[in-house]
């Protein structure tokens, strides 16, 4: 019996956003390692995170290898984005400051995503999605301004840091965007979601290996920061993940990464919580709008049934759908758990 494509619409945009609440934990406990540095705790927690994705769904990935295999410049592209995602998130908060670095790595993906799906697949955009990401934006912006002076990180001076921590973020933004669009467009290809989860992620973990080679020593110097690598690993970057995958069976990549834009939200709450950092009222105002984007995302689609659909659902004998589901809907002929 197949899912109706609001319901499956809002069970992911659901596993999306419990994603972002785990992922907000990340900022927090990284803070409780401060002898390591960021590219280490970046590249060790999503090397981890991947390679976990591939162990565990090994089973689906060689059940699905000659597939992956047809598809393989999809699962490249998705492995490299994941092996050079970290590396440009946690680069762009080092050289231009966590504010910075946060605010143009997470508020440019939904952009990246948009541009992706509308080249890749000719994806037109809806009403709700880009009043939605605009507020995500307006949200994540008001957010990094209220913490720009209080927030953990190694930032930099000067207008040529600021300058790369942009560049390195706008890479960020990109390589988000980039394996999300791969897993998605490996689903709606008709692979699983765990081996295309764990066909992505397995080989972006893969290629984090010698950097995270490199990152050993420092590890072994500090062993007090194995509870908290482990931790990220299991939590933030393997079951976020998994919750993310599965949000992708059923929404965009454009979608899921206008949700993940709450992220800083949750961050900056328990900052203020266990960090005992401070918040101004524009970030309090900042969690409000990301809320209202949440919100608007979750809201019902107008429905509007164009008459060529209502005669082609006639002819079929398929019930007609709406625009909007046929444009957020997971598509019929796709299947996989």
């Amino acid at each position: 019996m197949s899912e109706h494509p609001r319901a499956a619409e809002r069970a992911g945009i659901l596993a999306v956003t419990l994603t972002a609440f785990l992922w907000g934990t990340s900022g927090t406990v990284a803070a409780l390692a401060p002898a390591l540095s960021a590219v280490t705790i970046g590249a060790i927690a999503m090397s981890g995170g991947g390679l976990l994705q591939g162990a565990i769904n090994a089973r689906a990935v060689r059940a699905a290898w000659p597939s992956l295999m047809q598809r393989w410049p999809t699962v490249l592209a998705g492995g490299i984005c994941v092996a050079i995602y970290p590396l440009c998130f946690y680069g762009s908060m080092r050289i231009g400051g966590v504010a910075l670095g946060t605010v143009v790595s997470l508020a440019s993906a939904p952009l990246f995503s948009a541009v992706i799906e509308r080249v890749a697949e000719g994806r037109a955009l809806t009403t709700r999605w880009s009043v939605a990401c605009a507020l995500g934006i307006a949200g994540s912006v008001a957010l990094a301004l209220s913490r720009s002076e209080s927030s953990h990180g190694d930032s930099v001076s000067g207008s040529t840091a600021s300058a790369w921590g942009v560049v390195l973020g706008l890479g960020a933004g990109a390589t988000y965007a980039g394996f999300s669009w791969a897993m998605r467009r490996l689903m709606n290809e008709g692979l699983a979601r765990g081996a295309s989860a764990g066909g992505v992620m397995g080989l972006g973990g893969v290629l984090l290996l010698p950097v995270v080679a490199v990152c050993v020593p420092s590890v072994i110097e500090h062993p007090e920061s194995l509870v908290v690598l482990a931790y990220l690993v299991v939590v933030p970057q393997f079951l976020g993940y998994v919750l993310f995958s599965r949000g992708l069976r059923r929404i965009d990549s454009s979608t899921a990464t206008t949700i993940t834009l709450i992220e800083p939200a949750v961050a900056t709450v328990l900052a203020v919580v266990v960090l005992s950092e401070s918040i101004t009222a524009v970030g309090w105002m900042g969690i409000g709008v990301l809320a209202v984007a949440l919100v608007v995302l979750m809201a019902p689609a107008r429905r509007r049934r164009s008459v060529s659909v209502e005669q082609r659902s006639s002819h079929s004998g398929a019930p007609a759908v709406d625009e909007e589901d046929m444009h957020e809907a997971v598509p019929r002929g796709r299947r996989g758990t």
